[in-house]
């Protein structure tokens, strides 16, 4: 039932900021964990931040610290990763997935995937 949209993306110099969001429907995302991946051309796709059913946040990608964070908008339904000094090897496909509960720690293991948004950081 659930399902996941992603918008936001585009292209932004570095140094500047970008605001991503998933919006859910189909279902309350109260119960639910949402990650933020990325894939960029030519490597594997990797986590970058999860927040969990109850807020805790979890970071996979450490040149995301201090720059990247994660927020959840219940009554939005909507979990944004919001992106600031960008660098160009953020550049990315950004997909947003859902869990149950709790992070996961493989991306096989999310049920629930958006169509993700390009990300492009270059002067």
């Amino acid at each position: 039932q659930l399902q996941l949209v992603e918008s936001g993306g585009g292209l932004v110099q570095p140094g500047g900021s970008l605001r991503l969001s998933c919006e859910a429907s189909g279902s309350t995302l109260n119960s639910y964990a949402i990650s933020w991946f990325r894939q960029a051309p030519g490597k594997e796709r990797e986590g970058v931040l999860c927040i969990n059913y109850i807020d805790i946040s979890t970071i996979y990608l450490n040149s995301g610290k201090g720059r990247f964070t994660i927020s959840r908008d219940n009554a939005k339904n909507t979990v944004y990763l919001q992106m600031d000094n960008l660098k160009p090897e953020d550049t990315a496909v950004y997909s947003c997935a859902a869990a149950r509960f709790v992070c996961r720690d493989t991306s096989s293991k999310y049920d629930t995937w958006g169509q993700g948004t390009q990300v492009t950081v270059s002067s």
